[in-house]
């Protein structure tokens, strides 16, 4: 068959394609819990350790983004050169093992320095799997997808909110790390079992400078706008997942059990509406404009931004579940579809590059800025708000949400002529 045939058909049958997609979902979703499990243990680290909003910030953000960022390129260029796989089980043992040092930390820094370790684990994992996926998948099923793999995001973010909770009340916060974190390790050498290095195209087989990739992507107006817009949405996204525990528990009075079905409810059903809804509307309607798939995630945000204010204003708790549960479908509808758009920016063997590209972006503003962003607002409010000061802080965030729609509109145009294969 030849390469273009493949990547029309796919690659193998249709049920080992769903149970590697079922395991790189698995995988991702721990991605997700690592990084979540720390917001919802924000109240016992705080009391514990003595830190302020804007040290817990910085934990959620800098100390996990910044090398999760930078190394996620080089990680993916070894990954397009040499197993895809490999580098995704690897990468995986790594963060679970740091995510299972968290449990140890005796102060700030020592935290600070094994959130460093989850983010450089971190960075192997996604842009790979996306290659995997686009080589597994026809191009007509390619955002639905990714958008399964992407529901990783609402399961893991659910899941760290609800067992972190679960272990801190039974144990203590630092058995919450140390359960989850020996868990992945548990499962990384049985995705590597189950998941086959998919054949390449015979492109693939050269050894593409990074630079070559960096130049393509470099021309193509579309990657910096649609980069750049997911970023401030991040920014946003990103700060209110971190923070949304704490201000259930400040504002609303919740113990961190409720707290935790509260928003591990929130973030199970919208988000997973959402994301599958944001790439089953990307391949019905983008296969006749493929500018749609920049302009259905600019609507979203759009939208996210009086539903999110209406619940951060609210002082019902029963009302601002209803508030918070649409827009947090809404805020991350866009990762079928412009995921999906970034690989379709390059040729195949390029892939994992140009998402690592993407991504690099993506975190360093969004995942590196956001919580951190939220947290010295807080502080910066408190003086004026005392208690309620991450309220308004997480109100005023939303502004984010506004540039990046704004950014993904400028985009579609571009997008349309930039669009390979």
């Amino acid at each position: 068959m030849s390469d273009t045939a493949t990547a029309q058909e796919g690659q193998g049958t249709p049920g080992y394609r769903a149970l590697v997609l079922a395991m790189l979902l698995l995988v991702y979703t721990f991605n997700f819990l690592d990084r979540q499990i720390l917001g919802i243990l924000v109240a016992p680290i705080k009391a514990d350790l003595g830190l302020t909003d804007t040290q817990l910030g910085a934990l959620g953000g800098i100390a996990f983004a910044f090398l999760y960022s930078i190394l996620g390129v080089p990680l993916a260029l070894i990954a397009d050169r040499t197993s895809r796989t490999w580098v995704v089980t690897v990468s995986l043992t790594v963060w679970s093992g740091f995510t299972a040092l968290c449990g140890m930390a005796g102060n700030f820094w020592q935290l600070f320095l094994f959130r460093i370790g989850v983010g450089v684990g971190e960075a192997g994992g996604v842009a790979p799997s996306y290659a995997i996926i686009s080589d597994y998948f026809p191009p007509h099923q390619r955002a639905r997808a990714l958008a399964i793999y992407s529901l990783g995001i609402p399961i893991g973010l659910a899941a760290g909110t609800l067992l972190g909770a679960w272990i801190a009340a039974s144990v203590d916060w630092r058995w919450a790390f140390i359960v989850v974190g020996v868990a992945g390790v548990v499962i990384a050498p049985i995705f590597r079992l189950v998941v086959k290095e998919p054949p390449r195209p015979a492109a693939s087989a050269e050894r593409v400078p990074l630079g070559q990739v960096f130049a393509l992507l470099a021309k193509k107006p579309s990657f910096w706008l649609m980069s750049f817009a997911a970023g401030f949405s991040s920014m946003c996204g990103y700060g209110l997942a971190f923070w949304a525990p704490s201000f259930f528990i400040r504002s609303f009075g919740l113990d961190l059990a409720t707290t935790s079905y509260v928003f591990g409810s929130i973030l199970l059903i919208g988000g997973t509406i959402g994301v599958f809804a944001g790439g089953w509307f990307a391949d019905r309607m983008g296969q006749g404009d493929r500018g749609f798939y920049a302009k259905l995630p600019a609507f979203a945000w759009l939208t996210c931004v009086p539903l999110f204010a209406g619940g951060f204003l609210s002082s019902n708790i029963t009302l601002a579940w209803f508030l918070f549960l649409i827009p947090n479908g809404l805020n991350i509808l866009w990762l079928g579809p412009v995921n999906t758009a970034v690989q379709h920016l390059v040729p195949a063997h390029m892939r994992a590059t140009a998402s690592a590209s993407f991504l690099l972006i993506n975190n360093l503003i969004g995942l590196g800025a956001g919580s951190w962003v939220m947290g010295a607002m807080s502080d910066a409010m408190t003086a004026s708000y005392g208690n309620e000061a991450l309220r308004y802080a997480a109100v005023a965030a939303l502004s984010f949400y506004l540039v990046a729609a704004v950014l993904m509109l400028l985009a579609v145009k571009p997008l349309r002529r930039d669009w390979v294969g």
